[in-house]
């Protein structure tokens, strides 16, 4: 595996070993990132890297600019092989890229605020701007599901992109009240799909109610 472009383009990385793992190909990854930069959301953002793997997908998004990557794992082998790879690009102790040994919903049920604090020196006061998953393909739609939902709770900035990369085999992941896809893409045997925030429209009794506060 390599990271394909930005300032550690070129750069070898090690995939973990095991019967669930999965790494992202190159060619899905160049594609991904190609519509992410079209995007505009890599540049100074903060990311996820959720089920995080060897960390190619945040490894990718802080070559290309990212300025801050949480990459997190449950297995052993895999944030294993995260930190080698950080050791190998020179990351291991910076505050770029962050390599966390922990389950994804307990992660997330920590709260940003437990990473981050205010996050004066994060775009979008300590939002996430980007959030990528790669979940192993025999996790569950509810488990799934469930994860999104913790995500949308409190992490995500507006504007923010959520890409979920499952099998082309897998049904449409089940969006939480708050996430709304608004693409699809298919390459081989991986489905990429893209969400982001929406807020719910204003009803005429709330606006009514509103005025009535003020």
């Amino acid at each position: 595996m390599r990271i394909i472009a930005g300032s550690l383009g070129g750069r070898r990385i090690a995939a973990p070993r095991g019967a669930n793992t999965r790494p992202t190909s190159d060619r899905v990854r160049e594609s991904l990132f190609s519509m992410l930069e079209h995007e505009g959301v890599l540049r100074d953002a903060w990311v996820l890297d959720l089920f995080a793997g060897s960390g190619a997908l945040g490894l990718e998004a802080h070559s290309r600019g990212a300025r801050r990557v949480d990459g997190v794992d449950s297995a052993a082998g895999a944030i294993a092989t995260f930190r080698e790879n950080l050791a190998s690009l020179g990351l291991a102790g910076t505050d770029a890229v962050h390599a966390h040994h922990r389950s994804v919903l307990a992660f997330l049920g920590a709260g940003r605020r437990a990473l981050v604090g205010d996050g004066a020196d994060l775009p979008d006061g300590g939002r996430v701007v980007l959030a990528l998953l790669d979940p192993p393909y025999p996790l569950d739609e509810e488990e799934l599901a469930e994860v999104l939902g913790a995500l949308a709770d409190d992490w995500l900035a507006p504007g923010a992109i959520v890409v979920v990369e499952r099998s082309v085999r897998s049904p449409e992941p089940v969006w939480p009240p708050g996430l709304e896809r608004f693409r699809h893409r298919e390459q081989g045997e991986t489905a990429l799909w893209f969400a982001e925030p929406v807020t719910e429209p204003v009803t005429e009794a709330a606006a009514e109610s509103d005025a009535d506060g003020r």
